[in-house]
């Protein structure tokens, strides 16, 4: 049964894959001192395709957290979101027994969850014929399979779910697992985002569209929100993941708390399915009930992480938002675009990126946009260029738009008694 009365919420653990480090202290060293994830595609041949570079995880070995045989049964986003939930809840020290399972719960969100599985068995199907693909293509493939799998390898039986909200998906699962601990339903929620789209075809549709960039000579410099000579996005690959818990609860076990998560907005462009509504309509619709929802004014925001896709497309309309909502304290908070580092992750881009903004509210330290070097006249906020900056973080915002319409705005807060 609910509590009819609001908890407060918040950090205690977190975990990371990505392209800049697999553990929390890499990513966030990564991040600070501007490291770039970005080059040329090891996973497959991209010769063909018109953009052939990506922000790959390297180093990752899902047998450090899963034996083999599970290992073997599991698509790479799966075994991304296992490994960083496990150390996200080892970073909180927070042991699953069976006197707690029933109340921690998953949600982690994904944009296309197995879609190498479904490639690879494709192929397969075609070449050796249908009784030659596996049994298990369907449960690596379907997007629901990281969150049901972490709940498997960790022993949470509490509330369990997937949103799959394109690029909004990580953000989706936070804010969702946010309102569940919020309201009573969890005493703690696994939450974050994860994906492993480099692809063939995932890179051939995205292509097609002309979305990502193709400075395919110069890999790390390619990602460059709100630059001018920006040409597109740079898909990225991996899982962040953040441990929300019950104050009550986490002040009972004597838990280490990073920030308090008090904002959630979501809302829907109902314009287009791959564009922003002009001028961030509907991102300033979910930045202004973010703010609402955590009783915030605009002077109360420090630092937004901005999803900074680095397209023609996203920076300006994001950028009017933030200016539509702040009005000219807009101009006095800074905005950075971790994108730069790490490449889109689509539905995983969330989850590390509200691991960015925690980790600013935490350690009173903004990571920078690299690459911006001829910032677009539309985008005239103070993007942390190049290096990052020292800064009191009382209150970070971390957006995410995606495909379909979808907005989400995550509001965390510096933790104080009252």
């Amino acid at each position: 049964m609910a509590n009819l009365e609001k908890k407060r919420v918040v950090i205690t653990g977190m975990g990371a894959i990505t392209p800049i480090g697999n553990t929390l202290e890499d990513y966030w060293q990564g991040l600070i001192s501007g490291r770039n994830g970005i080059d040329t595609i090891t996973a497959f041949d991209p010769s063909q395709h018109g953009s052939q570079i990506a922000g790959e995880v390297k180093g990752f070995d899902p047998l450090d957290y899963m034996d083999r045989k599970d290992a073997k049964r599991a698509a790479r986003f799966a075994h991304f979101a296992i490994a960083a939930s496990k150390q996200a809840l080892a970073d909180a020290k927070l042991a699953i027994t069976d006197l707690n399972a029933e109340q921690i719960g998953v949600m982690i969100g994904t944009g296309v969850g197995g879609i190498q599985v479904m490639e690879d068995q494709q192929e397969i199907y075609l070449n050796r014929g249908a009784s030659r693909c596996s049994p298990f293509m369907v449960p690596m493939m379907i997007a629901n399979m990281a969150a049901g799998l972490t709940a498997i390898q960790t022993g949470a039986k509490g509330p369990n779910s997937c949103p799959v909200t394109a690029c909004a998906a990580g953000s989706n699962a936070i804010g969702d697992a946010f309102r569940l601990v919020q309201n009573g339903y969890a005493q703690a929620m696994i939450s974050g985002g994860t994906e492993s789209a480099v692809t063939p075809l995932t890179f051939a549709g995205f292509s097609s569209a002309r979305a990502m960039s193709t400075r395919n000579d110069d890999p790390t410099h390619a990602s460059r929100p709100f630059d001018r000579d920006r040409d597109g996005f740079v898909l990225g690959e991996g899982c962040g993941i953040l441990i929300l818990e019950d104050l009550d609860h986490a002040l009972s076990r004597g838990a280490r708390i990073y920030a308090e998560m008090v904002g959630y907005g979501m809302s829907c462009d109902a314009y287009h399915m791959t564009s922003l509504a002009p001028g961030g309509e509907g991102a300033t619709r979910s930045i202004r009930l973010a703010l609402k929802d955590g009783d915030l004014s605009p002077t109360d925001i420090s630092y937004i992480n901005a999803h900074g896709t680095s397209t023609p497309v996203n920076d300006p309309n994001e950028t009017a938002a933030i200016k539509t909502v702040l009005g000219d304290h807009a101009y006095k908070i800074t905005v950075s675009s971790t994108k730069s580092m790490t490449g889109h992750l689509l539905g995983g881009s969330g989850g590390i990126e509200g691991v960015a903004a925690v980790m600013a509210v935490a350690n009173d330290k903004v990571p920078p946009t690299i690459n911006l070097v001829n910032p677009d006249p539309a985008c005239d906020l103070d993007y942390v260029a190049d290096r990052s900056r020292d800064q009191t973080v009382d209150v970070a915002l971390s957006n995410s738009f995606g495909f379909g319409g979808h907005n989400v705005t995550l509001a965390f807060k510096k933790y104080a008694e009252n």
